[in-house]
């Protein structure tokens, strides 16, 4: 039943970037939807993404930015010198620092934060992040001058006996731009989990805006989750009626960027055996309605290089008081590639 005491707050939310059907009832009303309010949410948003770009878009080279617009991704091979790549990789992956670990499906996540205690003993991940090229390709495709949550990310594939990972399935992160960045550490077979991506679906054509209208307005009360969380799941088989072209699995070297917009379709592709993918993985999402490319909070001086480490104890302590249980679990001192510890 809608909760009329919150209805203010749930409609000041229309403003954010919140995007949960399901815990939003102004989200997820269905009438409101089928009247188009998901839909101009997303239209305001892509405008207001391509309005802050167009700001940041000097900052690269013009072919980045032609092949952003084009596929949504930019993918960079040999990213760093392979003097400077080595050094980088050589001391990530035999640094310990504390690290979480999460479970979905058969595969287990783990992140170690590149916060400011990790980077005051990895000076190459330092100077890898204080990179213009690095910030410059991750702003733009994040919109805005933002400062990114940064984690050394390793994925183990199919190493539990327990239902595919749901992030193998197709999916869109939010319903506006957002970046996310992956610096391979490890080489990316074809069948080890590779990233995927669906070229060119960043871009809200009709018929994925009519695909939008379609699904939130069912999606507060729908058979899938996380759909109804609000991040969007999509079949291949509609890919194509879409009008997308086929989703492109990146088998990789090491020392390959790719930085995607995930508002676009995309997956971890399934691995066929256990395996171990190490990256650079960075995140950055904020309220895509503000009109200014700065102040980002994450930046300021008492914060930048902080956030993680306060987020995760944040959430430690809400699932001590029974708010809210934490899926990431701390697993003590690991460094990226020693076996999970989860089960």
């Amino acid at each position: 039943m809608l909760n009329y005491a919150r209805l203010p707050f749930h409609t000041a939310a229309l403003a954010t970037g919140a995007k949960s059907f399901r815990d939003n009832p102004v989200l997820g009303d269905p009438e409101l939807n089928r009247g188009g309010l998901h839909v101009s949410r997303v239209r305001i948003a892509h405008r207001m993404a391509q309005w802050r770009r167009r700001r940041l878009a000097a900052r690269l080279e013009p072919e980045d930015v032609a092949a952003f617009q084009r596929d949504g991704f930019i993918l960079k091979r040999d990213f760093l010198p392979a003097d400077s790549f080595a050094a980088l990789q050589a001391s990530i992956l035999a640094h310990a620092a504390p690290a979480r670990e999460t479970v979905q499906g058969d595969t287990i996540t783990r992140r170690i934060a590149l916060d400011r205690e990790a980077l005051a003993e990895l000076p190459e991940a330092k100077r890898l992040l204080a990179d213009p090229r690095w910030l410059d390709l991750i702003r733009y495709v994040g919109s805005s001058a933002l400062e990114p949550l940064v984690y050394v990310q390793t994925i183990f594939s199919h190493v539990r006996d327990a239902a595919p990972d749901p992030q193998t399935h197709l999916h869109a992160d939010t319903f506006h731009p957002t970046v996310k960045a992956w610096l391979f550490l490890t080489d990316v077979a074809e069948d080890e989990g590779p990233f995927v991506y669906v070229p060119g679906s960043h871009l809200p054509t009709q018929r994925r805006l009519a695909w939008e209208r379609k699904i939130s307005i069912g999606a507060a009360k729908g058979a899938d989750y996380l759909s109804g969380r609000g991040s969007l799941r999509i079949r291949p088989e509609e890919v194509e009626r879409l009008g997308y072209d086929a989703p492109h699995s990146f088998a990789v070297p090491a020392n390959t960027l790719i930085v995607a917009d995930t508002v676009g379709f995309h997956a971890r592709g399934p691995s066929v055996r256990p395996s171990t993918r190490v990256e650079i993985w960075a995140y950055g999402r904020r309220n895509p309605f503000l009109p200014w490319l700065g102040l980002d909070l994450a930046g300021a001086p008492l914060l930048r290089g902080r956030v993680v480490p306060l987020y995760w104890s944040a959430m430690d302590a809400a699932e001590k008081l029974s708010i809210k249980p934490n899926q990431w679990r701390a697993v003590g001192l690991m460094k990226p590639a020693d076996p999970p510890t989860l089960s």
